[in-house]
This record gives C-alpha cells, sequence and structure tokens, in this order.
C-alpha cells in the first residue's frame, strides 16, 4: 500500500472511531500512559508533544506539570473530541499535521510521547526520526507499540535503528503494547 493511501485509511479510521474512542480504548491508553510516566519525571519549564494524540488522554496526566503540551494528530475529528480536553488547561494546544512532517521548528521539544502511533504510520523509522529531529538534544522520546503489530525484537529494532536507546522498557502481561521509554544517540561514522 502506498504511504499516502495508507495515511488517508489511518485517518478515516480514527475519523470514524472518534465517538468511541474513549468508550472503547481509555483503560487500554491509561495503562500505557501510567506506565510510561512510572519511568520517567516530568520537568516544569518543559515543552511536550503529543505525536498522533487522539482525544487528548494524556493532557490530564502532564498539563499540570509541564510548561506546555502540543496535541499533533491527523485526524479531523479525533482532534474535535482532544479540543475538549484542551478547554481545561491554558497550557495545552492542538494541531492538525502529519507525524512524519512535524511542522516544527529542530530542537523544540523536552519530551515527545508516540503511544498507540508507530502501528499506524507507513514507515516508523521515518516517523521516529521526525521525533527526533524536533526534540532536543536530552529529550525524552516515549514510543510504544502493539504487541499485535510488532514482536519486541521487532520494535526494539525499529527504535534502535532511529538511532534511540532505550533506558526503560515495560512489556507487563497487562499491557497490549511495548512501552519505552528512549533517549537519542548519535550515530559514529
Amino acid at each position: 500500500m502506498a504511504e499516502w493511501e495508507k495515511k488517508r485509511q489511518t485517518m478515516r479510521h480514527y475519523d470514524q472511531l472518534a465517538k468511541v474512542y474513549d468508550a472503547q480504548y481509555y483503560e487500554e491508553q491509561e495503562a500505557k500512559i501510567n506506565a510510561a510516566l512510572n519511568s520517567l519525571t516530568l520537568r516544569e519549564n518543559s515543552i511536550v508533544l503529543d505525536a498522533g494524540c487522539g482525544t487528548g488522554l494524556l493532557f490530564p496526566h502532564v498539563a499540570e506539570k509541564v510548561k506546555l503540551v502540543v496535541g499533533m494528530d491527523i485526524s479531523t475529528l479525533i482532534l474535535k473530541k482532544a479540543e475538549k480536553r484542551t478547554n481545561q488547561y491554558f497550557n495545552t494546544a492542538l494541531i492538525r499535521a502529519d507525524v512524519d512532517y512535524a511542522p516544527f521548528p529542530n530542537n523544540t521539544f523536552d519530551f515527545v510521547f508516540a503511544i498507540t502511533l508507530l502501528q499506524n504510520t507507513p514507515n516508523p523509522n521515518l516517523t521516529l526520526n521526525e521525533m527526533k529531529r524536533v526534540t532536543k538534544k536530552d529529550a525524552i522520546i516515549v514510543a510504544t507499540g502493539l504487541k499485535k503489530a510488532f514482536s519486541q525484537e521487532k520494535f526494539t529494532q525499529e527504535l534502535s535503528q532511529a538511532g534511540l536507546e532505550i533506558t526503560a522498557m515495560r512489556a507487563d502481561e497487562h499491557l497490549k503494547g511495548y512501552v519505552a521509554i528512549c533517549a537519542k544517540f548519535e550515530r559514529k561514522p
């Protein structure tokens, strides 16, 4: 399937799911978010990107602990659902954009969360490299991969190939996905 066709398919899928997304996936997403947050410390002056933010389930967990949270998603209707959560916080913003071509300058974010994102992208390596581009040198990237889409070996390989070093990994039985806390590393020539 061509790259843009997969993206259009993903857009349509999440536009259709928007009304029932929270009812269907709330518990699963909360488990992944909590697993990630238990492995890191947010800083008050941090700028956070929620890449593939969906309905904004991450916002209540981080908005009051950081300077700014930006939610980015390709689905218009799912962002309309997320807007209800952003209205609760003065420091949250939404943008409709393609995660593979994020409309942000290099070195913008301190944390990037890519929860349930990679299996929805045509090229996870491209997505992860774009997430690296928009993060600061010492940033943390949280990425998850559904177990039905990735073996743990394939998931860790994707992260490594993108130049990410896994500093913590959760693959508990109750999680439907792997949760990786990653730091960027520079490849040596």
